[in-house]
């Protein structure tokens, strides 16, 4: 059995610190890093890049909506044609720095508010999908198993990952527990564990109500904006190695 872990990284911004991504990049084999909308900044990127190769880790863009202020997690209603054109512009960014670094970009994960409103949403997901795919068809596209993301990039032909948060809750429909809700967190380095561990060798995770939900996973993620996220990594990967789980970066797993 092999699994990914990923964490969305280099959203710090001018003086703020957001995360701690270099000791982070310890227990992880994928960073998701903002590209300048949501969070980061052009010395941000640069150091995250170059933080990630430094540490044998792998790298993918996190798109989001054009907003600081929210951190990108307020829903923003645009046209499809704006999205294609704020991602692709966004991609086009980190790729500046990839390239400098000399660094291969491997996947792209959107942020917040458009990662889960493309997940319902078809044609967000479709213009999403657009920019990937005119970008760079190598590139593999992060989303929850089910959603019209994964949908959109399938019919595209682009890869996919299914993806599993470490740290947050699910509704028995499969959905993310929303974060007003008291219960959206996993806090518990031993829960957090034992859940992947079930998601990996069930196929299953238990919902907020205790209904069981069958679900799959190629990669897992720790936010890493959250202020348990290095015990929880850390927790996770030690538990992943000590089952003879093997983890390895998203690219390496899944062949097109």
């Amino acid at each position: 059995m092999k699994i990914d872990i990923n964490s969305d990284m280099g959203e710090s911004f001018g003086h703020f610190k957001v995360g701690n991504d270099r000791e982070l990049m310890k227990y992880i084999t994928s960073a998701n890093v903002a590209c300048g909308f949501h969070a980061g900044d052009p010395k941000t990127l640069h150091q995250t890049i170059l933080f990630a190769k430094e540490m044998g880790v792998a790298v993918g863009a996190h798109p989001g909506f054009y907003d600081v202020r929210g951190f990108g997690r307020k829903g923003i209603i645009v046209s499809p044609e704006e999205i294609y054109y704020d991602v692709l512009y966004q991609l086009g960014a980190i790729k500046a720095f990839t390239d400098v670094h000399q660094v291969r970009l491997q996947h792209v994960k959107p942020h917040g508010a458009l990662y889960n409103m493309a997940h319902k949403d078809l044609e967000l997901s479709q213009a999403i999908v657009n920019a990937i795919y005119d970008f760079d068809k190598n590139l593999i596209v992060f989303g929850i198993d089910g959603g019209k993301l994964l949908q959109a990039a399938k019919e595209k032909g682009l890869r996919i990952a299914r993806e599993f948060f470490v740290d947050r809750t699910y509704q028995n429909d499969g959905s993310l527990t929303p974060r007003t809700k008291e219960n959206a967190y996993v806090y518990d380095p031993n829960e957090a564990a034992e859940r992947v561990v079930r998601l990996i060798k069930e196929k299953r995770v238990q919902a907020t109500d205790g209904t069981w939900v069958i679900m799959d996973a190629d990669t897992l993620c720790v936010h890493g904006d959250g202020e348990h996220a290095l015990t929880l990594a850390k927790a996770v990967y030690d538990r992943l190695i000590a089952e003879q789980i093997e983890l390895i970066p998203i690219g390496k797993s899944i062949v097109g």
